[in-house]
């Protein structure tokens, strides 16, 4: 199908014979066998005479796909030979006719379903954006299946498409923060169209639209109108509307789940190379190339110090918020059941705010999953410590050299200073403070700055002094040998003899 395939596809650019022949390096006779030629009976041409296509090497897989999957579209074996092979050579075209061979040859049907949608009027760069939601449920890695939920965007100009995806159903506070983050990236036109929505709009109020507190914050602090469709109105929503549904159908149908953040990542990964890649079948041009002249006229996200862009964050058990992926921490004691924390971005950093008050301010991280913690919201521990070990030398009554000695078994085992102290503090309730001291002195003069080691050295010394000592520190009498001493005669006759021999 190959030869076919690039014959077809310079007669489609307006090129004539002797041209295409000349550029493939192939007799123009070869050309004119196959320029008028149908794909029906180019694919018998295939089946009699075996011919190689560039798509072989794949053909047991996309024939694996289509019989697991018969609803697989064209477009998403194209997206997945992509992204699983790193091929982009490949053409939609010569997929489509692949696929519709393999197709026919092995009686694989595919059900459309048709839908109707009617034409929407083209608009300037920079006038538009459509956001939209749809759900799907898709296999985990684990086992089972999960609903995942959507908000898609696409700009109605150039056709470029953002999104983010969620494994729980969307609150306001969650589709403002996908919203903010597409903003972010595209930027902000100057019209904003929604479908009828909860999370957006408390009631039509016959055209007088009356949004949640929260989306008309917002709103105002982007600076950007809006469109309320209403219900069941494909004329001016069309374009997102086809945008849900190629997501779901081109990238999530027949994915497995593994986790959000790497399916946000394929999501984002597939829409560079797929959906902002490819060229458009009504504007004729490649979003991501017709983006980069649209952007110059969309307004950047504003940069603000107020709150009136504050969002409303559930706090977490451990004192932390989530904030574009990240946890990022509060002052302990600030969660309680439901509570919530205002949030607000300006010149790269988070405000938190409770009750109208700043509570904490962080850098906002790029990057995903991390915990970005102040050390003022961490427990001092360093002040327990203090006073533990202020507690243990008196224990001791404060006797010279105590102090030094846990000074240096802090600095040695810094995690389990804790634990030494309170051995250390066992050891001295268990045993006299005489001996306590005699192994303190011990370590110290031989350097071995554990508590263990003061341990083992009153044990050493428990059994074996103590049994030797009274009360007075004086050995007991059965103890008390008295040497014999000898005169100094006695050593005088014995070196006589020594001479005498």
């Amino acid at each position: 199908m190959a030869m076919y395939g690039k014959i077809d596809e310079h007669k489609q650019q307006g090129l004539k014979k002797s041209q295409v022949a000349r550029k493939l390096g192939i007799n123009v006779k070869t050309v004119a066998k196959y320029w008028e030629m149908e794909l029906e009976e180019y694919e018998g041409c295939i089946l009699a005479g075996n011919r190689i296509s560039k798509l072989d090497p794949y053909h047991q897989a996309i024939l694996a796909w289509i019989k697991e999957y018969p609803d697989l579209s064209s477009a998403q074996v194209l997206a997945w030979i992509k992204e699983r092979y790193n091929d982009l050579t490949q053409s939609e075209r010569n997929v489509r006719r692949f696929v519709a061979l393999l197709r026919k040859e092995h009686g694989i049907e595919k059900k459309a379903v048709p839908r109707d949608y009617q034409a929407v009027p083209e608009l300037p760069a920079g006038q538009q954006m459509q956001v939209d939601f749809g759900e799907i449920r898709v296999k985990k890695a684990s086992g089972g299946t999960i609903k995942l939920y959507v908000m898609a965007a696409v700009l109605a100009h150039s056709r470029y498409k953002c999104g983010v995806w969620s494994d729980k159903p969307l609150t306001t506070t969650m589709f403002l923060e996908m919203l903010e983050r597409c903003l972010r990236e595209i930027g902000i036109p100057r019209e904003l169209v929604f479908d009828q929505d909860r999370l957006l709009a408390v009631s039509e109020n016959f055209g007088d639209i009356i949004y949640t507190a929260d989306f008309e914050r917002f709103r105002r602090t982007m600076g950007f109108s809006v469109h309320l469709c209403r219900a069941k109105d494909p004329e001016s929503k069309g374009k997102v509307e086809a945008v849900v549904k190629y997501v779901k159908n081109n990238f999530a149908r027949h994915r497995v789940y593994s986790n959000l953040l790497v399916w946000n990542e394929e999501f984002k990964a597939w829409l560079g190379r797929t959906a902002n890649a490819r060229e458009h079948g009504i504007i004729k041009r490649v979003p991501a190339e017709c983006f980069l002249t649209e952007k110059l006229s969309l307004r950047p996200v504003p940069h603000t110090n107020t709150c009136d862009v504050s969002v409303a964050r559930t706090i977490r058990k451990d004192n932390t918020v989530i904030y574009k992926g990240n946890r990022y921490s509060l002052p302990l004691g600030t969660y309680r059941p439901g509570r919530e924390v205002g949030t607000a971005e300006a010149d790269g950093k988070l405000t938190l705010l409770l009750g109208g008050e700043v509570i904490a301010t962080h850098q906002i991280s790029s990057g995903r999953g991390q915990l970005i913690q102040n050390t003022n919201h961490m427990r001092d521990h360093s002040a327990s410590i203090d006073a533990l070990l202020k507690y243990v030398v008196a224990l001791l009554d404060n006797s010279p050299g105590v102090a030094q000695f846990l000074t240096a078994v802090r600095h040695g085992k810094p995690r389990y200073i804790r634990d030494q102290l309170g051995l250390l503090e066992r050891v001295i309730k268990n045993n006299s403070k005489e001996i306590v001291l005699k192994a303190i002195t011990y370590c110290s003069e031989r350097h071995l700055y554990s508590t263990t080691d003061c341990r083992d050295t009153v044990e050493y010394l428990t059994t074996k002094l103590e049994p030797l000592m009274d009360a007075s520190m004086e050995l007991p009498v059965e103890y008390r040998v008295k040497t014999e001493v000898r005169s100094i005669t006695a050593y005088a006759s014995l070196l006589r003899g020594v001479a005498n021999e």
